[in-house]
């Protein structure tokens, strides 16, 4: 009995903090839908102008798009970088493989910031600084923890018996991998690729610092219009942003919870 009741205060509790976090965020789903060219909550009456707005407007469209695709290029590249560093940390052993493990999963312990300043000053010297490549490749530094992290865990689980059993019937390492360890840790790639267009997506502080009039993710056309004006349109495209990235969490936690009823 006493271990039902802590269960019960132990539920309500997380309802409770999980409400306070997520409360601020769902506020501004019917901001979206005001009637009203201004902020106003509750709102006195509803109306679809501003997303009407938002999928009309080619700059937020533009926008919309650039984000995407950058999303899109880093979830490719942080998977197979992410991969592959998983796939070495769990088969091989060297001096100072804990401090690259360290380095490699450092964006998530270090502050925004702090690496959006070290990018900035070495894009400026490379001429990135508001270009495709340029975003990817720092979006990719923030996104590869969110890979390694799932793929390292699928492969503690994986039977490495059975790469032996490949390289015995004749398989070489390249065969192995494709056909026996890849499709076995397959849910935690697909969930790293998922985490990683979803960190793409949303990074708005790093796009800040490298961003140029020519290149502009969402998150930072959002910002940009603050500055400029409050119109609800904002509220539309941050509905927009909620949705995507929230059906992209529940994909990646149904893909693990699936994994773990396999095991």
């Amino acid at each position: 009995m006493t271990r039902r009741l802590w269960r019960t205060v132990l539920g309500l509790f997380c309802a409770v903090v999980a409400a306070w976090l997520v409360a601020p965020s769902l506020v501004v789903i019917p901001l979206s839908f005001t009637d009203r060219p201004s902020f106003t909550f509750p709102p006195t009456g509803f109306s679809t102008q501003w997303y009407v707005n938002f999928f009309t407007d080619p700059s937020w469209l533009w926008s919309l798009e650039a984000s995407i695709r950058v999303g899109l290029l880093v979830a490719v590249v942080a998977t197979v970088c992410g991969t592959a560093a998983a796939v070495a940390f769990s088969r091989t052993r060297f001096f100072g493989d804990q401090g690259l493990r360290a380095l490699l999963l450092s964006p998530m312990i270090v502050p925004v910031i702090v690496v959006a300043i070290g990018i900035y000053a070495i894009y400026l010297r490379l001429n990135l600084l508001g270009t495709t490549t340029g975003f990817v490749v720092a979006h990719s530094v923030l996104a590869l923890p969110f890979v390694i992290i799932p793929v390292s865990a699928s492969l503690q689980g994986f039977d490495r018996r059975l790469e032996d059993a490949a390289a015995i019937c004749g398989a070489n390492r390249w065969t192995t991998f494709r056909t026996i360890t890849l499709p076995q840790v397959a849910p935690g790639v697909l969930s790293g690729a998922l985490f990683a267009f979803a960190t793409s997506f949303d990074e708005v502080v790093l796009s800040l610092f490298i961003q140029s009039p020519y290149l502009q993710t969402l998150p930072v056309r959002m910002y940009a219009s603050v500055t400029r004006d409050t119109d609800p349109t904002i509220a539309a495209a941050a509905t927009v942003i909620l949705a995507l990235t929230t059906a992209l969490t529940i994909l990646a936690s149904v893909v693990a919870i699936r994994r773990n009823r396999v095991r």
